[in-house]
């Protein structure tokens, strides 16, 4: 499973923001053929919105074996909603930004990242 820092997360973050679901997970759960979906959606956009509509804990579990069956990162996970992120190394589109630094060359923490 890919991990992220926590600039990347916040940049991911903010990207999908304006995304609308593309892959729907409906009450048969996250069978082969949906996954065959996101894979190839995956690969096209590398961040994705999936709606899942099943329990909470269901919703957890189908985040866990996307992101372990296709190598990709759990970017944000809010209600029904699940963002996930997966480069694709022929095409970069997106480009991650490098952690910002204030002047006594620390890492920013996530409540001074927040206000920016």
């Amino acid at each position: 499973m890919l991990s992220l820092t926590v600039a990347e997360r916040l940049t991911l973050k903010g990207r999908a923001h304006q995304l609308k679901p593309t892959v729907i997970i409906g009450n048969a759960g996250l069978t082969e053929s949906v996954l065959k979906e996101i894979e190839v959606t995956i690969k096209l956009h590398e961040l994705i919105k999936i709606r899942v509509m099943a329990e909470r804990a269901d919703r957890e579990n189908i985040l866990a074996e996307i992101c372990t069956k296709l190598n990709a990162a759990a970017v944000q996970h809010i209600g029904k909603i699940l963002v996930v992120y997966l480069p694709n190394p022929e095409e970069k589109k997106i480009e991650l930004r490098e952690m910002p630094r204030h002047k006594g060359k620390k890492p920013l923490t996530k409540k001074q990242l927040g206000n920016r």
